[in-house]
């Protein structure tokens, strides 16, 4: 086609035409073949995008939470799976639904929500009350300024706001409960008996029917699919630490930072709050105005406590007299700070406004910095020296490793000889993990099962373990998941055979004994035809079997479960069906008798717990819904490839 294309066009026609197609392409074609548009974002909701690095950071976290609870049970491999991501994910975006509807309809976490919030946290905590000085030096050790740790604070407690605020609005009846605690006090008298296991009448198995069982079962029969690794080591616990620090380097360090051994200036604080409300009318801010002014012209030292506790609407320092414990500067919010610092001893402020409302400050003490002395400190820089200088030993080590098995990805020997760490290999061991430490810890079997060292054959990244411990690994030996072979699950799959017919014969029995029963047969009789003794349960409740004596037993579980499944039964008629126990036995049941559940007998503190769990469970089908209907009108994009 092209050849008779190029045959018909000749002259300057030809040359115009041509023209107007490279000035075509060069507008609107060339560009794809240099430019391309790939979105990085794991999902968009609104105008949000959900990182990948936001998405990665949520996983391993739920990664590590369920490591920690779960223990040796703990299955890594989950978090392959898609819908284990998109479970992550979809949560991720109810959240970010939430904070965007904060943002539509006005809600905000206040500061003082967040203030009370940090003052409950334990670790922040001295003798039961707040203590400043530890939250500094938490927030030091975290590299984090007060504004940067409250604002995680806000974001934590901004998701819950909605949730909260739908609970608080759930109203559950007396009437509600009270058919709830009928339902769940109900009672039953059951009967029943167990059916011993029948003979089979075929009880031979030839090689032709376990041949075609263990060819339809082979899932059942495999081996799972395992590797052994390679690995080298860096273990802070491991490296010799550096000579101790001499007393110039000590002190030197001191001049240095001698500004982290001064005691800030502190100030004892109590306090009365007047709320102002969020996008407070000016008739609504002047009437908080004059209450704070009124309150302020009758406070003094002598009453302030008794009425903090009277007038203030800062409920978590009402109950304490206003107490806010001992204060310094980057604390509080700014306007509550100048005020307080502008005070004397025993002095007490007119109305500060803040993005809370209204504050009555009363300093009650105040304690100057202090700088502490050289000796003072002198063990304290020793620890921090030997720590910092076995820090940084660790650091070095794991960095060389990193970098030098990088480049070289395709063994670990380099590395080994450069920085003289010995070559380390585990056993095998599935995805599931191994049976040592090491071979058992999910950021150690992801990475061995990961495509980059398991299917390219590279060295991994390095992969920190926590506490000054880090790894690279290189694939030693893959063994694929493989079928044993039928000689060696012979007697599995024969026994495997004889069970399911047995457990056939029990459920045919159990039925037609059941059809018996329906058909008007005693059920004292049937229990008799099989030398089953018959068991009779007065009374039986749902949530626990009844007591045992010296002569009874506990209902069996599964039994007690489909008690209470099964319909009332009619005046003089019974209910029956047949239970499977779990254990390759079969059970006769029948239901002779329902009684609703006495109220009178329901506590007073029990019917309230309960009308307070209802309210949560109503409370948190309401914020399913309210989800719902938040996603119908937001768009939402999903990017799949970069999960």
């Amino acid at each position: 086609m092209l050849q008779a294309i190029r045959n018909k066009m000749h002259g300057w026609p030809s040359v115009i035409l041509l023209g107007i197609c490279v000035l075509a392409m060069s507008l609107f074609g060339m560009e794809s073949y240099f430019t391309s548009h790939n979105d990085t974002f794991v999902a968009k909701v609104g105008k949000h995008e959900i990182t990948q690095n936001d998405f990665q950071t949520r996983v391993n976290q739920r990664r590590q939470q369920l490591s920690e609870q779960e223990g040796d049970q703990f299955d890594s491999t989950a978090f392959e799976k898609p819908e284990v991501k998109q479970q992550i994910l979809d949560a991720m975006v109810d959240q970010q639904l939430l904070l965007q509807a904060n943002d539509d309809w006005g809600m905000r976490v206040s500061d003082q929500a967040v203030r009370d919030y940090i003052a409950t946290i334990p670790a922040f905590q001295l003798n039961n009350q707040f203590d400043p000085t530890t939250y500094r030096t938490y927030l030091e050790s975290q590299r984090q300024t007060p504004d940067s740790f409250e604002n995680e604070i806000r974001a934590s407690l901004a998701t819950q706001l909605i949730p909260d605020a739908v609970n608080d609005s759930t109203i559950i009846t007396d009437a509600t409960t009270d058919r709830f605690l009928s339902l769940i006090s109900q009672r039953r008298d059951l009967r029943y008996f167990v059916l011993p296991r029948p003979k089979l009448a075929d009880a031979q198995v030839t090689d032709a029917q376990i041949d075609a069982y263990y060819k339809a079962h082979q899932a059942d029969y495999m081996n799972p699919e395992q590797v052994s690794v390679k690995y080298l080591e860096v273990n802070g616990a491991d490296l010799k630490p550096d000579a101790a620090p001499s007393d110039d380097e000590l002190k030197k360090r001191y001049e240095d930072e001698k500004q982290r051994f001064v005691q800030p200036e502190q100030r004892l604080v109590s306090h009365i709050l007047i709320n102002v409300p969020t996008n407070a009318t000016p008739d609504q801010q002047k009437a908080a105005l004059v209450k704070a002014e009124k309150i302020a012209a009758q406070a003094t030292p002598g009453n302030f406590a008794s009425l903090a506790k009277q007038d203030s609407e800062d409920l978590g320092s009402k109950l304490q007299g206003g107490d806010l414990g001992w204060l310094q500067k980057g604390v509080t919010n700014a306007p509550f700070e100048a005020a307080m610092f502008a005070l004397q001893k025993n002095q007490i402020s007119k109305p500060v406004l803040s993005p809370d409302g209204y504050h009555i400050i009363f300093l009650r003490d105040l304690r100057s910095g202090e700088s502490k002395p050289f000796n003072e400190v002198r063990d304290q820089l020793v620890k921090e020296l030997s720590t910092g200088g076995k820090d940084r030993k660790y650091n070095e080590v794991a960095g060389k490793l990193s970098d030098n098995t990088y480049q070289n990805p395709s063994s670990l020997e380099p590395a080994a000889a450069a920085l003289g760490l010995p070559i380390k290999t585990t056993a095998l061991f599935s995805r599931k993990g191994g049976s040592d430490a090491l071979s058992s810890n999910p950021k150690f079997v992801a990475a061995a099962f990961g495509d980059d060292v398991l299917v390219q054959g590279n060295n991994s990244a390095l992969i920190d373990l926590g506490n000054d411990h880090s790894v690279v690994l290189h694939i030693d030996k893959h063994v694929p998941a493989a079928l044993r072979p039928l000689a060696e699950v012979k007697a599995d799959v024969q026994k495997k055979i004889l069970d399911e017919r047995t457990l056939a014969a029990e459920k045919k029995q159990a039925q037609d004994m059941v059809a018996a029963l329906n058909n008007g047969e005693a059920m004292q009789s049937v229990a008799a035809s099989v030398n089953a003794p018959l068991k009779t349960v007065a009374e039986a409740v749902r949530s626990q079997a009844p007591q045992a004596s010296a002569t009874t037993t506990p209902t069996p579980a599964p039994l007690l479960k489909q008690a209470f499944l099964m319909p009332h039964p009619a005046a003089g008629k019974s209910q029956f069906a047949a239970v499977d126990m779990g254990d390759g036995t079969f059970a006769l049941l029948a239901v002779d008798k329902v009684q609703d559940g006495d109220l009178s007998k329901v506590p007073t503190e029990e019917r309230d717990a309960l009308r307070q769990q209802m309210a949560q469970a109503y409370g948190a089908e309401a914020t399913s819904e309210l989800i719902d209907q938040l996603r119908a009108k937001t768009k939402i994009q999903i990017n799949k490839a970069q999960m």
